[in-house]
């Protein structure tokens, strides 16, 4: 979806880890493979409530590819590294955007090679309603070793007191959570200054509402 920020180079994770608190999980062993990487992650929050998968972050080439950029960023927890145009092109993506969720969800299930991801709309007056379902979902899919996707539209503030406004619409990946789920990790690939934050799963059911959830 169409969103008004200035695109910068992609960082790699390190970059990410010093200007934007870090979407990476703990250090690894150099040798293991990316997938091994990822699971090696979950499995070192095991136990504590919380859980983050390794991101290799992108940010999206312009201000339309939100929707691929996110399900790139997404597939990367998983060892994948795809091109955004080739996903842009599956999903009908065009300058007006990717049309909704249920656009990106075959292309997350054909990826992963499994058919595991399921699309979850929230309507308006149901976000309240709809919260703990997100919450379960994000904490299944990331015990998982898989991010989620979703569609959000308007304006939200992250844990940190941040605000971020997208009135057009965008996609994000949610790529981990603490306290149980009550508070999610997003990776943005809007601005890579902002690459990494946290939000209140209910701020986020909120965000969603009127669109769509891939988990």
């Amino acid at each position: 979806m169409r969103t008004d920020l200035i695109r910068k180079t992609a960082l790699t994770v390190a970059g990410i880890a010093a200007t934007a608190g870090g979407i990476a999980g703990p250090a690894i062993a150099a040798q293991a493979t990316p997938a091994e990487r990822a699971a090696q992650v979950v499995v070192d929050r095991k136990g504590h409530g919380e859980r983050e998968l390794d991101v290799r972050y992108e940010a999206q080439p312009n201000f339309y590819f939100c929707g691929p950029a996110a399900a790139r960023n997404a597939l990367s927890v998983q060892g994948k590294n795809i091109d955004v145009d080739a996903m842009a092109k599956e999903m009908g993506t065009t300058e007006s955007g990717t049309n909704s969720i249920n656009d990106i969800t075959p292309v997350l299930n054909k990826e992963t090679g499994k058919d595991v991801y399921r699309s979850t709309e929230i309507p308006v007056d149901k976000a309240r309603d709809k919260a703990d379902k997100l919450r379960a979902d994000v904490v299944r899919a990331v015990d998982d070793g898989r991010a989620v996707v979703a569609n959000i539209a308007g304006t939200a503030t992250d844990t940190d007191g941040n605000t971020h406004s997208f009135e057009g619409g965008h996609y994000i990946s949610v790529v981990g959570y603490r306290d149980g789920g009550k508070v999610v990790t997003i990776a943005d690939s809007a601005n890579p200054d902002m690459a990494s934050y946290r939000m209140d799963v209910d701020a986020l059911a909120h965000w969603i509402a009127s669109r769509g959830y891939s988990s």
